[in-house]
């Protein structure tokens, strides 16, 4: 290869870090640069940055050796598959052939799956590059991403792209920021209470949380069948679109004007912000009034009491006899107790010892207490409860989407202290809501805190099964924060 070839090729490379889809795959087709050479910009990208945590596992040979088909496939001048050569990394509990999947605990690190969970196979079958399995809290229960078994020597934690001495959110935290820091450009993650969505606002990039059961959850470590999805994460809408669609096999729809979408606000999610996501947030909130977005106030009674009711005795009851029946479906050779005993995350091992295994949750007076009834409950009345409240709210106003800050505060400092119960409960706060009705939800990020100089994130969430649409008011939104994300 030419000096002059050579240097092009590494102009165009630099260029990769915030890259869409339609950019890399342009490149690709216009032999700019091959997919061999993207495979090694990216584990470049992917060594250089080791002491974030993002990853569990990488296998380069293999990305290699696919690149290498897909060179050849390209000279063919068959039509290309929409993903072709785009690198994919995904999160260590969903399955991906040729790799373990240990779900972030020390008694799965050997178990390797022998076929890719389905969603993951559609995007190989769509020419897409599985680089390697990404780091997240324990066993998906927690939304900071410090795993204390899971991390290089001297470094505890997956940590946040823009600053490594901050969380980068969970529990999909290797996968926001392996493509926040450039080493990816798109990664798949999964989402119970917040764990796309979170991970993406707080290191800056763009989460979607689709409709419970829009993808198939197969093949992925569960917590909860009720709550549980997997999701893609991105740099911009189009590519989560893109993605979507390849997964779903359903037409996108064309972006809203701004004068046309309406969404709603409401005090619980805009109360107790801290002061650079309340300012950020507001910033945010005035260039959506000023392109002609009505924003409009709404009242959702009960919202926070009915949201209670669902979120931890779901979790507690689901989390148990879902794991038990994932173990079994997989020929795992283990049972839950051994599973727990290994678990090396305080936090986590906390709860399952508390809480999942005896099934017991604390009542009103602080008394543990047996689960079932909570969930029978939470299953029967609450839910359908707070899934009305919002069907009323969204009929009632007219509404498109409710709008708020993804998360209240930006990343916290990565240390023992994070996983505490107060900061589980602050970072989850803003998304769990829409998380326990099984809705499609939205994070987009809207820049960096003037005194932190971290990412801040808000969220639109959807009914249920309007996915497309809160996707294309999602291309609006994007557009109106541009001047935010300079």
């Amino acid at each position: 290869m030419s000096n002059a070839v050579e240097k092009n090729n590494w102009i165009e490379l630099q260029g990769l870090a915030n890259a869409s889809i339609d950019v890399i795959t342009q490149l690709i087709h216009e032999r700019k640069v091959s997919c061999e050479e993207l495979v090694h910009h990216y584990f470049d990208t992917i060594e250089k940055q080791q002491s974030l945590n993002a990853f569990i596992s990488i296998d380069k040979a293999s990305a290699i050796q696919q690149a290498q088909y897909w060179d050849e496939y390209l000279l063919s001048g068959k039509p290309c598959p929409a993903l072709m050569g785009i690198l994919i990394a995904v999160k260590d509990n969903i399955h991906v052939a040729g790799f373990s999947n240990s779900a972030g605990t020390p008694a799965l690190a050997d178990f390797k799956p022998k076929s890719s969970a389905p969603i993951i196979q559609k995007l190989i079958e769509h020419g897409a590059i599985i680089v390697g399995k990404t780091n997240m809290h324990e066993l998906a229960f927690g939304v900071t991403g410090y795993n204390t078994a899971m991390h290089i020597e001297g470094v505890v934690g997956t940590r946040n792209a823009v600053n490594p001495l901050h969380i980068a959110g969970g529990s999909s935290s290797g996968s926001a920021v392996a493509v926040a820091a450039g080493m990816v450009p798109i990664a798949i993650g999964t989402d119970t209470g917040a764990s796309i969505r979170l991970p993406s606002a707080l290191n800056g990039c763009v989460g979607f949380r689709p409709t419970v059961g829009r993808y198939s959850r197969d093949s992925i470590t569960p917590i909860s069948h009720t709550r549980d999805t997997a999701g893609p994460i991105a740099h911009t809408v189009s590519d989560i679109i893109l993605i979507d669609q390849l997964i779903t096999q359903e037409p996108k729809k064309g972006p809203l004007q701004p004068h046309q979408i309406r969404l709603g606000i409401n005090t619980y999610f805009w109360n107790h912000l801290d002061e650079d996501v309340r300012e950020q947030a507001h910033i945010a909130l005035g260039l959506l009034k000023q392109a002609g977005v009505e924003i409009i106030n709404v009242d959702m009674p009960n919202l926070e009491q009915l949201n209670h009711a669902i979120s931890f005795p779901v979790v507690v009851y689901e989390g148990k006899y879902d794991l038990i029946q994932y173990l079994k479906d997989h020929d795992v050779n283990l049972t839950i107790e051994t599973v727990v005993d290994q678990i090396l995350s305080p936090d986590v091992q906390a709860i399952f010892k508390q809480n999942i295994l005896p099934q017991l949750i604390q009542d009103q007076t602080g008394q543990l207490v047996p689960v079932l009834p909570f969930y029978e409950k939470a299953i029967s009345e609450a839910r359908p409860q707070l899934l009305e409240l919002y069907q009323n709210t969204f009929k009632a106003h007219n509404l498109h989407a409710l709008l708020f800050p993804t998360s209240p505060i930006v990343a916290p400092l990565a240390n023992e202290e994070s996983n505490s119960i107060e900061n589980f409960q602050t970072l989850i706060r803003n998304t769990d809501p829409g998380s326990n009705i099984g809705l499609p939800g939205l994070s987009l990020p809207i820049g960096k805190g003037a005194k932190s100089k971290l990412p801040v994130g808000l969220e639109i969430d959807g009914l249920p099964h309007h996915d497309s649409e809160i996707l294309a008011i999602g291309m609006t939104l994007e557009e109106i924060f541009k001047v935010l994300n300079k």
